[in-house]
């Protein structure tokens, strides 16, 4: 996906060239990251609201395309028969292909794609909102004319990846609900019925069940990821 980032690149190179060659000095080598390759200062490159389109339709492709996985990966980790003993029956998945053969045979075609509704809402608006958050961070904390300071990749990376996910996780509780419904044998509707099974059952607080470690994960995870990112960018530029 294209970011601000990655067009500022060609740019920046190219002020650099056009002044080596009217006799300046080109620098070679910066020891911050504030003189890399890292998203344009206030006033360059693309405005915000021009972010978000890309960052809103591949994500839904993506995440319905990548249902099947994700839901084999959940049903993975809620299996929690004890493991094999003589004598103990075997587990009810022997592996990701056996699991996907399963539900297959048990569910048929569209139980590979139980909860895939529910992933791309989730993620579509909030790569959106991923992104837009890092850039507007980027920009609110740099002076004109600079560019970003490691730190404020770092900061600005996992405050993205906080906000991300604190939108992200209702629709991740409910996805992984629905995902697991016809391991349980219970039959939703529809995504709306979960939600709304969900909420008369155990209270508005069941949406926000696992923000807790999802935030946890998610601040140093984003920051390294920007951080690593714009630096790659840099050497590869």
């Amino acid at each position: 996906m294209l970011r601000q980032g990655a067009l500022a690149c060609p740019q920046l190179h190219k002020g650099e060239a056009e002044s080596g060659r009217g006799g300046g000095k080109v620098p070679q080598e910066d020891a911050a990251l504030s003189a890399h390759c890292l998203p344009p200062a206030k006033g360059k490159g693309l405005s915000l609201p021009q972010a978000p389109p890309g960052s809103f339709m591949l994500p839904s492709l993506q995440a319905y395309c990548l249902a099947p996985f994700d839901l084999i990966k959940v049903r993975l980790q809620n299996q929690t028969e004890p493991r094999v003993k003589l004598g103990s029956p075997p587990p009810r998945y022997r592996g990701p292909v056996h699991c996907a053969a399963s539900i297959f045979q048990a569910e048929g075609p569209r139980g590979l794609f139980r909860g895939a509704w529910a992933l791309t809402l989730r993620d579509t608006p909030t790569m959106g909102i991923y992104f837009v958050t890092y850039e507007w961070l980027c920009r609110q904390s740099t002076p004109d004319g600079q560019n970003p300071s490691s730190a404020t990749v770092l900061v600005a990376g996992g405050f993205a990846g906080l906000t991300s996910w604190v939108t992200a996780t209702p629709l991740d509780v409910i996805k992984s609900r629905m995902q697991m419904a016809g391991l349980k044998q219970r039959v939703y509707r529809g995504l709306l019925d979960c939600m709304v099974s969900s909420a008369r059952q155990e209270g508005l607080g069941v949406f926000f069940r696992g923000l807790t470690i999802n935030s946890a994960r998610a601040f140093p995870v984003n920051a390294v990821t920007f951080l690593s990112y714009e630096y790659l960018l840099h050497s590869w530029g």
